[in-house]
């Protein structure tokens, strides 16, 4: 059965699939809409090509001044925003309307010759880019002769042209606005309630802590061996300890110069001695003995996640190590190894998230708290440094140096 967080995930693949069918719908219609209006383009264009054609005519077999004449010129005038050349066989420019050209450098000394030329090469230059479009029309002016009309694009279609472009970033800006708000507002939501939760854990278990307490001071009055009450007493403490870690949930922890050895070897050594026997279990700790400032509680906290997390990997059997030491940058890290069935390449960057877990039971929290212990208090960077499935897995843990 799906947890909580598959279904979480579940809901943000659904919210942007969705999402992205409403962008590409409409895109679909931004697209269908240019094509229309580029459809509508070429059919005034037939129309200014049959008028051309029409007007020729006209002006070769009757008076240019007839009604006729004045109407197909109408219809060739009334073109205001539809840049066109028209060319003869020898790509002579016959007829150019709406295009922009250069203006003057100095209109106080305007040379004609050389402005017309100017122009001259301009036109050409269009028209040579026109050729490699499809806008273009032949016009059989009589047998054997045709005169061809070349255009682009008019300043409203370029323009929409673009609005699909514009319009996918602005939908893209727009989603990604909304999933981050969502999802921050979810985090939020999330991170009240743990905290809310954890602290009520910690009250919660305040009174039956207290209690026995009480009652390992009841047995040692009564004779009960002393060292049978040391290792009760030593777990009484650590239940107050893991009640006081709770409690702090939601706080920003006070963090402490603290020995890295020191730290590493309190929680490793409380580890050691409650995990089996069947296990090998070898600490190496640097001469360097590197300072960090760190929260005790906490890193502890996460080294014992890391090794009961080791111990679960193997089943029963086995070996882990934990290292501190000292990179040539001059960096301590703590790596805790095992020699367990690994994590395939495609899970490790998965196993902090929340929810993840091969447990049968559990919440898959565990690793996930400990990077933000990791990273949000302490600095530092928490990772699987190598694992290969059958093998083993390393995590390490980077720390700034104090």
């Amino acid at each position: 059965m799906a947890n909580i967080y598959d279904l979480q995930r579940y809901g943000r693949v659904l919210f942007l699939l969705l999402s992205a069918g409403v962008v590409v719908l409409f895109l679909y219609f931004s697209n269908n809409l240019v094509t229309d209006l580029s459809a509508q383009e070429r059919e005034r264009m037939e129309i200014w090509a049959d008028a051309t054609k029409a007007l020729v005519d006209q002006t070769m077999f009757s008076d240019e001044e007839s009604p006729a004449s004045k109407f197909l010129s109408s219809i060739t005038e009334r073109n205001n925003n539809i840049p066109v050349l028209l060319v003869d066989e020898n790509d002579i420019i016959l007829q150019q309307r709406n295009f922009d050209l250069p203006e003057p450098d100095d209109s106080s000394n305007i040379n004609v010759q050389d402005f017309t030329q100017r122009n001259q090469k301009f036109l050409q230059e269009r028209l040579a880019e026109l050729k490699g479009t499809h806008n273009k029309i032949a016009i059989e002016i009589a047998p054997e002769v045709s005169y061809y009309l070349y255009y682009e694009d008019s300043k409203l279609l370029k323009r929409l042209s673009y609005y699909p472009y514009i319009q996918l970033l602005v939908m893209l800006a727009f989603v990604a606005v909304v999933y981050f708000a969502v999802l921050s507002t979810k985090k939020a939501e999330q991170n009240k309630v743990w905290v809310g939760l954890s602290k009520e854990t910690a009250h919660q278990l305040g009174t039956p802590i207290s209690s026995l307490m009480a009652w390992t001071e009841l047995l040692e009055s009564l004779g009960v061996d002393s060292e049978t009450v040391a290792e009760m007493d030593k777990d009484v403490n650590r239940l107050n300890t893991i009640a006081s870690r709770f409690s702090k949930i939601g706080s920003k922890p006070q963090m402490e110069l603290e020995s890295l050895n020191h730290v590493v070897e309190q929680a490793s050594e409380y580890m050691r001695s409650r995990i089996s026997q069947r296990i090998k279990f070898a600490l190496h700790l640097t001469p360097d003995n590197p300072q960090v400032m760190a929260s005790a509680p906490l890193f502890e906290w996460v080294m014992e996640n890391l090794i009961k997390n080791a111990v679960d990997a193997m089943e029963g059997s086995g070996s882990i190590t934990v290292t501190t030491a000292v990179n040539s940058h001059g960096t301590p890290y703590v790596e805790v190894s095992d020699t367990g069935r690994g994590i395939p390449r495609k899970r490790q960057k998965t196993v902090f998230t929340p929810g993840y877990t091969t447990k049968k039971r559990g919440w898959g929290l565990g690793l996930t708290l400990a990077k933000r212990i990791i990273e949000q208090y302490h600095s530092g960077k928490i990772y699987v440094a190598s694992s290969e499935p059958g093998r083993g897995t390393t995590f390490r843990i980077d720390l700034p140096r104090a």
